[in-house]
């Protein structure tokens, strides 16, 4: 007779087997496949997907007679197929224009919302298969990674976090008569460290995976107060040990180096822009581990428009004239001397679904092509700690993979026109 636990194992087994027969199968030909960045790319593979996952990578080109059942067939034998590519700072809910002023008084939030939802849709069909939401208003990006995690509209897998910022700081609202300001004040502007404790605890309340705060001014503030630091070492301190507390990470705008070397110090994951890093913030990066966000493209797009159109005001102007001219450079500086670096466009600045110019500017500086894609991929994955299901091609990893025609690593303008994209086994341009 057969023992219990037999007749439990046997019907483990042919349960696994009628998941595995019911499965979703996808082959994908790969002419040219990268699978793990930095590794050398394998000719003639075929990545084996079942629903939303990788299972196995073949050799050569599998025929589907060899998986029984319906198996779909993706002919990419002449692409270079490789890891979804992954923007650590975006602006999903707008886009910077001259009519962002009489937008945010005349759109609903509705309205704003289906907005997010065309950028959304933009930026996964560019190749960029997830995103971190580093400034938006809160509870509708929430909403927006909660629609797209549940299946219920379609987007790039979000990482969003929630503002904390002071008093009349970058993260406070500007440019508008000050009953307008009363009313859009944000209740995560703080002043002193036990009130920006409050809000730090308070946007992680409301569904934040992170906590974006500003350590310096910023360019687009329509005030003219500078791009150094704002926030005090105690206050940022207490913002990073608040959101570590809750199983949270901090990532902090900063341009000049005294902020960003304040950020380092407080503890934060991240630097956006970074624009004046220099020996001190080096340092501090290569101590910590932390990562630098570079977004050239978005000192790219603001110097473009301030030098094209008149809609950017004086302040904004000046400040984009002091910055804009040494970020190129004090990126090059920062990887070279071996900074932790993560892909980001700053895109809401920029338009879009044209993140990949970030990767050509990168590589104007002085990244290789190869740094650049693993900077975009295993680097960012790193940083939103889920590196065990994005990042390489592998195994039990999400189905999140792109192609192009030719090989990004000779030639990092083929990121520009993406021809493929599929993210967590679906397809969304072929």
């Amino acid at each position: 007779m057969m023992t219990i636990q037999y007749r439990i194992a046997t019907a483990i087994v042919c349960l696994s087997l009628s998941i595995s027969a019911g499965a979703d199968t996808t082959l994908i030909h790969a002419g040219e496949l990268l699978a793990v960045p930095g590794d050398r790319p394998a000719t003639r593979q075929t990545v084996v997907v079942e629903n939303d996952r990788i299972v196995e990578i073949r050799n050569g080109f599998a025929a589907a007679t060899d998986f029984g059942g319906d198996v779909t067939v993706i002919d990419l034998r002449n692409h270079f197929v490789m890891p979804g590519l992954m923007d650590m700072h975006v602006h999903l809910q707008g886009q910077l224009g001259p009519k962002n002023d009489s937008e945010s008084l005349k759109m609903s939030k509705q309205l704003m919302q289906m907005r997010s939802v065309h950028f959304a849709m933009n930026t996964l069909r560019a190749g960029f298969t997830t995103v971190r939401d580093v400034g938006s208003s809160s509870q509708e990006m929430y909403a927006l990674r909660d629609a797209i995690n549940n299946g219920w509209i379609d987007g790039p897998r979000i990482i969003a976090a929630g503002g904390v910022g002071i008093t009349g700081g970058h993260a406070d609202i500007s440019g508008v008569r000050p009953e307008l300001m009363e009313l859009l004040t944000s209740p995560n502007v703080c002043d002193g460290p036990y009130d920006c404790r409050r809000a730090a605890r308070n946007v992680i309340k409301y569904g934040a995976d992170l906590i974006k705060i500003t350590s310096t001014g910023g360019v687009l503030t329509d005030r003219a107060t500078g791009t150094g630091q704002q926030m005090e070492m105690d206050e940022l301190r207490e913002v990073v040990l608040a959101a570590a507390r809750m199983g949270r990470k901090v990532a902090s705008h900063a341009h000049h180096e005294d902020g960003i070397v304040a950020a380092l110090e407080a503890g934060v994951a991240s630097v956006e822009h970074g624009s004046f890093t220099g020996p001190r913030a080096i340092k501090l990066f290569k101590e910590t581990g932390a990562y630098l966000v570079p977004t050239l493209l978005a000192g790219k797009t603001v110097s473009t428009m301030a030098a094209e159109s008149d809609f950017l005001s004086e302040a904004i102007r000046e400040k984009t004239a002091n910055v804009i001219n040494d970020m190129a450079g004090s990126f090059e500086k920062a990887h070279k001397a071996g900074v932790n670096i993560a892909y980001g466009t700053d895109s809401g600045v920029s338009r879009h679904g044209t993140n990949a110019e970030e990767a050509v500017l990168m590589v104007e500086a002085g990244m290789s092509e190869m740094n650049v894609i693993i900077a975009a991929t295993i680097n960012a994955a790193d940083l939103i700690d889920m590196s065990d299901s994005i990042g390489t091609l592998e195994a039990g990893k999400f189905a999140d993979i792109i192609a192009v025609d030719g090989s990004p690593l000779e030639n990092i303008d083929e990121l520009l026109d993406v021809d493929f994209v599929m993210k967590g086994g679906t397809i969304y341009k072929k």
